[in-house]
């Protein structure tokens, strides 16, 4: 229940309340790239749900601020990238803005965007350090915050 409160208010509020609640303002207009707007999102989708399980099995905690995880998770996506749910997020919304061709759906993830490059490495990186010590600052230094690298880094055994 936690996981799914969790998933619900944070990248479900993100991803699908702000974009329906955009589009029923804004108006609908007629898919522009459902290909393209598609694989962002199914992108996207594949790295939330990956987090979310490593989130429950390796962290035992959840995406939440309010319930995060207690064990620093270092294993699957997160060997190569550092925030897979905000990529993941990312994604989402740009697949919808280019699903859609809404600029206004375009404007949300711009704002999104913008919103996290501030505060994850002005709020939350700075608490990951007080929470996990020397080990988060050892991932910090070798994995990406956004934007995966190729080759998994093999640091921090779980």
């Amino acid at each position: 229940m936690r996981q799914l409160r969790a998933i619900l208010l944070l990248p479900g509020t993100v991803t699908v309340v702000i974009p329906a609640t955009i589009l029923y303002l804004t108006g609908i207009s007629q898919p522009r790239s459902v290909i393209l707007g598609s694989l962002f999102i199914l992108l996207g989708l594949g790295l939330m749900v990956a987090t979310v399980r490593l989130f429950i099995t390796v962290g035992r905690g959840t995406l939440a601020p309010w319930n995060p995880p207690e064990r620093l998770v270092v294993c699957g996506v997160y060997r190569h990238v550092r925030n897979p749910m905000i990529t993941g997020v990312w994604c989402i919304l740009l697949g919808e803005a280019i699903l859609f061709g809404s600029p206004w759906l375009h404007g949300w993830f711009c704002i999104f965007v913008a919103v996290n490059m501030l505060v994850i490495p002005l709020v939350e990186e700075p608490g990951l350090v007080k929470r996990f010590g020397d080990d988060y600052v050892q991932y910090k230094q070798n994995v990406p915050r956004w934007i995966p690298r190729l080759a998994p880094w093999k640091g921090l055994s779980e």
